[in-house]
């Protein structure tokens, strides 16, 4: 462990997992060296918002960026060699906070998901997307399968909206490589999926982060849990997990009942590792456009046309898509 951990007992155990109601720094202080899989972080913005555990979220730039350092080196000292580590912030954050973790882990990617985060700002370009710092512990991750991502279709015929040519028959039947920039994650705004009082992680972002760099049986550590977006994506996958929050209201919330989650993530997981999902394939059978015979999977029968038109592609496309 670090410096004397000073907490005794979880506010939640489970099979697979603590919580803790404490500090981020107290948290981290009772997870032993060299024992997590993957560190995520989703610490607040410093955008000036009012928390119920009342903490200062209107620092100056330079004493926000000191407090980020303190937890980053703990959560630093917590990973496995090979370990995985990830921070969700904003570009303006990220930019020095990735620059400090330069300095001790390996750069793996900056990672730009695409949800728009607040209203228009007069005079500045719409903030569109986060940043997900991805750095590990090493010279490369001991644990690396990211996700297959299916083609992107009209939502209308289930037409592609990109020509992949002749390359039809060399796309992998289990979906697209998941590259860099994310634009299929939603905010979570449906009273379905938003039930708690804390800002909500899209649980398909957690399942696709847990799922890239854990295996079951791998140790999640996430010190601000929000909502606890990551320790059900981590619990419901069979991960072991380990965090804590200020205040754990929603998360004991959450847990008193994962049924929800757990069909929601159901409902992610089928959609995913696949070349095109079977809404697509039954939009395409009922509006008559058949799929090429070059794609290594099933052709659905044919119906009505679309007039949907694709977007242009590249002139050279990767040969493992």
């Amino acid at each position: 462990m670090g410096q004397a951990c000073r907490i005794v007992t979880p506010i939640l155990a489970t099979p697979s997992g603590r919580l803790y109601q404490a500090d981020c720094v107290d948290v981290l202080h009772c997870v032993e060296a060299e024992t997590v899989d993957l560190a995520f972080a989703d610490p607040p913005f410093n955008l000036g918002k009012t928390y119920a555990s009342r903490i200062n979220d209107a620092l100056a730039d330079e004493n926000y960026v000191s407090w980020c350092e303190t937890w980053l080196t703990e959560m630093i000292r917590t990973l496995k060699p090979g370990g995985t580590l990830m921070l969700w912030n904003l570009p303006k954050w990220n930019i020095p906070l990735g620059h400090f973790l330069g300095k001790h882990l390996t750069f793996r990617h900056w990672i730009s998901v695409d949800i728009k985060y607040s209203l228009p700002i007069a005079g500045r370009l719409y903030p569109s997307h986060y940043s997900l710092l991805y750095f590990v512990k090493g010279t490369k991750p001991a644990i690396f399968h990211p996700d297959r991502i299916p083609i992107a279709c009209c939502r209308h015929c289930g037409g592609e909206l990109k020509d992949y040519g002749g390359y039809k028959d060399k796309m992998n039947p289990r979906g697209v490589n998941i590259s860099d920039v994310w634009t299929d994650i939603p905010p979570v705004r449906h009273a379905k999926y938003k039930k708690w009082e804390a800002n909500a992680l899209p649980l398909k972002l957690m399942d696709r982060i847990v799922s890239m760099s854990t295996d079951p049986g791998s140790l999640v550590l996430d010190p601000f849990g929000g909502s606890g977006t990551t320790f059900v994506a981590a619990e419901l996958t069979g991960r072991r997990w380990i965090g804590g929050d200020l205040g754990c209201s929603s998360i004991l919330e959450r847990f008193a009942s994962l049924d929800g989650d757990r069909e929601h993530l159901k409902e992610i997981q089928r959609q995913k590792n696949m070349l095109f999902t079977e809404e697509d394939l039954r939009r395409r059978e009922k509006s008559g456009k058949p799929l090429s015979k070059r794609y290594r999977v099933e052709v659905p029968s044919s119906g009505a046309a679309c007039r949907c038109e694709p977007e242009g592609m590249p002139s050279e496309v990767p040969m493992s898509l």
